[in-house]
């Protein structure tokens, strides 16, 4: 009975607020305002609140609700633990098998092989170009500040 008047109180106020706000020409927020207040009488009328005060109050409601927390709690530590540590060790087994199947052996090596060419018939590498040279636009700036 509390609940319903209390309800009742605030979607009053709910629509006066919007009432108000029409009366600034702000139809559009009014509108918004009005839909918000008619949710608590709604939910009155639906008998929402009175399930959620019995819910509130009743003692089996809650030890309910513990459980349920208590499983979900649990459910978590499991999941945890079982990623920490990889499940049994069948399944350790397996995980440690599988990862040395997934590294080559040879993994350094080139994955394309030597190829079909000789290695006498391959291009020589370009000599690289002397130190002086790199930097000669750099001296070249340098001496024009006088450093």
């Amino acid at each position: 009975m509390i609940a319903e008047t209390v309800c009742s109180a605030v979607s009053a106020a709910g629509l006066g607020i919007a009432a108000i706000t029409a009366y600034r020409k702000r139809f559009l927020a009014a509108s918004r305002l009005a839909a918000y207040s008619l949710v608590p009488v709604g939910l009155v009328l639906t008998g929402v609140v009175g399930w959620a005060a019995d819910t509130a109050f009743s003692l089996k409601a809650w030890v309910g609700f513990g459980l349920l927390g208590a499983a979900w709690l649990m459910f978590l530590g499991t999941r945890a633990v079982e990623r920490r540590t990889g499940g049994t060790r069948k399944e350790r087994k397996a995980a440690k098998a599988a990862q040395r199947e997934a590294v080559a052996p040879a993994a350094s090596a080139p994955s394309l092989g030597q190829g079909s060419r000789p290695a006498a018939a391959r291009p020589a590498a370009q000599p690289k170009a002397a130190p002086a040279e790199d930097f000669s636009d750099i001296e070249a700036i340098l001496k024009k500040h006088g450093i």
